[in-house]
């Protein structure tokens, strides 16, 4: 080998040598920083005309495995759904207060109950009135806070998804910037170890916030689709776009976050075509979407099915008894019928006239099963006045049925009959009408509409409902606008939507109370229907669909409910007493100090109600499973939380153990360098005493 190759190659250890310390001294200085790949430097045997000729230096290159970077960007996205799931939970558990707490809602429901049997045993005490009222009316505005305070925190989910938006744009944004800058290095055959570790660092935090599937590309790209196949970047920017991103307000239904596409400053441009619209989008974002679709909107739904069973309970027992003396009026609520409607009541109900002291004054059975087949509520009305020949009034307008005596100091009564009590839709006729209501809604009717597919539904063309419905995931299946055409029945309705796209999901049918149900197929269980507006006004009385099907727990009317004012200001007016049915005209009908209804709000509050499609339970067991479940999901939650931060801290581990930095490994490494620096070194000494010597020759 001539001297000159000896030196190039002598020289070339030098450079590798070097080359190969400035790697080390890198990698030493970055040792214990996560995310950090260590480099190594590239080295091959040097060729030139068909003989070996030194080393060729490469630009160093980062130590990675891809498969254990996909596998930290994975559990990043379990993690980051599963920290805000666990926290808001958590938060939605607070509300509830600690288990046996005074402010609880399980113990003001149990005030009720305890308030009912006080009443029982202290007849003559308008302090046990008092005190059963006023627990019932803390028990409403207790649901009530706690409605608002569900509210408030899908609010702040609200506000957390606008930014969470923000920042996923923003890592988009500079993951693309660094693509450029990899994919230039890489053509140009440089290192691409910084823009590379910045950018898997990106990726881990974006993966934190959105579930994506990262690819690598031959010019060191890499593409980041969704969970769901949707593309967030290849050689062009995506930005997400959302509305009303920031408001924090609680609403109905939101808009779906678009992908759109931008250019290199992030300025949007046209949709892609693709959407962000459930939990399937799996990290915090995924989270924060399944809190605001589904797990707060199905604890407000379930917390309005407690009220209205609590609210039927209660009235239930109210519209059965009166007061002594019996109320110179009863003024019901809005139940969105007209006098023109199908009366629909089977039993009978005794409508009476009493003085003041208890003397029946007049009465009349309305025998409904006695009265001709499709008798209306104006013939309701027109047998009543008949029946009891002008001692009092019954008028029907605006939906409301009124009855009122007409002598100075007399009162109404509306009593069941015992034998065969009137019914409609599983409620009595004072019931159903609200004439004795100890709890009020403006927005509900508060019992089930008894309708029937054969009855008109009134309302109008032109008027919509739509009508959203969600798998247990909160993603948007699909929706229907409800469209009513003037003149058709509610069977025409349910027609409709079994003919709708809902119906690929399920089928729609009225139940023996008139309430509109929704069954899903087997394979979506937990699927949840949402009504995100309604315009719908049947005749004019202000009732819409939502109202008068109770399609969903939206319709129980929690938000504006209260005990009577009347009642809450004078415990007297509660309706304890019980008309006696058999009474001739001129006997007591009424009798002072007669209070059975404490009994019988003791009775009903044990009984079962039927909730529809909650089924058929008592209050307390009902609020025990609502409460407990919440309780149980803020638990695993928490449980999976932790699991989530020990499978990401793993992934982290392992692919830290095989890409980060080992000093001793690195320090062992550099004294082979220097060595290797020695010995090239040498090699340039010997070669120099060769040229010495052969020069001291020639002289």
């Amino acid at each position: 080998m001539a001297l000159n190759d000896i030196l190039g190659s002598a020289v070339s250890g030098l450079s590798a040598a070097q080359a190969g310390l400035r790697a080390v001294s890198n990698n030493i200085a970055n040792v214990g920083v996560s995310g950090y790949a260590r480099e190594r430097v590239n080295l091959s045997t040097g060729v030139t005309s068909g003989k070996v000729n030194g080393v060729v230096v490469g630009e160093p290159t980062r130590v990675a495995d891809r498969f254990l970077e996909a596998t930290v960007y994975r559990r990043a996205g379990d993690y980051g759904r599963a920290e805000v799931s666990a926290n808001y939970l958590d938060r939605l558990q607070a509300l509830l207060g600690e288990p046996g707490a005074d402010s609880g809602l399980p113990a003001r429901l149990d005030a009720i109950a305890a308030s009912a049997v006080a009443m029982t045993g202290s007849q003559s005490s308008e302090q046990t009135v008092a005190s059963f009222t006023a627990d019932v009316q803390d028990a409403i505005s207790s649901m009530q806070q706690l409605d608002n305070d569900v509210a408030g925190l899908r609010g702040d989910v609200e506000s957390e998804v606008g930014y969470t938006v923000d920042k996923i744009n923003s890592l988009l944004k500079r993951i693309h910037e660094l693509n450029g800058t990899v994919a230039q290095a890489t053509g140009l055959g440089r290192s691409v170890s910084g823009a590379a570790d910045q950018r898997m660092k990106a990726v881990e935090e974006l993966s934190t916030l959105v579930a994506v599937n990262v690819r690598e590309q031959p010019d060191g790209r890499i593409t980041l689709d969704t969970a769901s196949g949707g593309v967030l970047l290849d050689r062009r920017l995506r930005q997400l776009s959302y509305p009303i991103s920031g408001q924090g307000v609680s609403l109905p239904s939101y808009p779906s976050i678009e992908i759109r596409f931008a250019d290199n400053n992030g300025t949007m441009g046209a949709a892609t075509g693709e959407k962000l619209d459930s939990a399937a989008v799996g990290g915090k974002l995924g989270g924060l979407l399944d809190l605001r679709d589904r797990a707060l909107p199905q604890f407000s739904e379930k917390l309005g099915v407690l009220f209205g069973g609590l609210s039927e309970a209660l009235n239930a027992v109210s519209n059965e008894g009166t007061t002594v003396p019996a109320p110179a009026s009863l003024d019901g609520r809005n139940t969105g019928l007209t006098g023109t409607d199908r009366l629909g009541f089977i039993g009978a109900a005794t409508f009476a006239v009493t003085k003041a002291d208890g003397t029946l004054v007049a009465k009349t059975v309305i025998d409904f099963g006695a009265m001709p087949a499709g008798a209306t509520v104006d013939d309701m009305v027109a047998a009543i006045n008949a029946g009891l020949g002008g001692n009092a009034i019954a008028s029907f307008a605006d939906g409301k049925l009124s009855f009122s005596a007409t002598g100075a100091g007399n009162g109404v009564v509306v009593a069941q009959d015992s034998a065969n009590p009137s019914a409609r839709a599983g409620v009595g006729v004072s019931q159903y009408f609200g004439l004795n209501d100890v709890i009020r809604s403006d927005n509900s009717t508060l019992v089930p509409s008894g309708f029937t597919e054969t009855d008109g539904h009134g309302f109008t063309t032109g008027q919509t409902t739509e009508i959203v419905l969600r798998d247990a995931s909160g993603r948007a299946l699909t929706s229907y606008t409800l469209s009513p055409t003037t003149g058709g029945s509610v069977g025409d309705l349910v027609d409709d939507l079994n003919a709708s796209p809902l119906s690929n999901f399920g089928n729609f049918s009225l139940d023996d109370r008139g309430r509109l149900r929704f069954e899903p197929t087997a394979s979506l269980s937990g699927a949840v229907l949402s009504i995100p507006s309604d315009s719908t006004d049947r005749a004019g009385t202000g009732r819409n669909f939502t109202q008068l099907t109770g399609l969903t727990g939206a319709s129980s009317g929690l938000g504006s409910s209260e005990v009577r004012p009347d009642v809450l200001t004078s415990p007297s007016r509660l309706p304890l007493a019980r008309f006696q049915e058999n009474a001739a005209v001129g006997a007591k009908a009424l009798g002072a100090g007669d209070t059975r209804g404490a009994t019988a709000f003791v009775d009903k509050l044990s009984s079962t109600i039927d909730l529809g499609k909650d089924g058929v339970t008592t209050i307390e067991r009902f609020s025990s499973l609502l409460l407990g479940r919440t309780g149980l999901e803020a638990n695993q939650a928490q449980g999976n939380l932790a699991d989530a931060a020990a499978r990401r801290d793993d992934a982290v581990n392992r692919r830290d153990s095989f890409s980060g930095v080992n000093i001793d490994e690195e320090l062992a490494q550099m004294v082979v360098l220097q060595n290797s620096y020695s010995a090239a070194a040498r090699v340039i000494s010997t070669a120099t005493e060769m040229y010495d010597t052969l020069l001291g020759m020639m002289r």
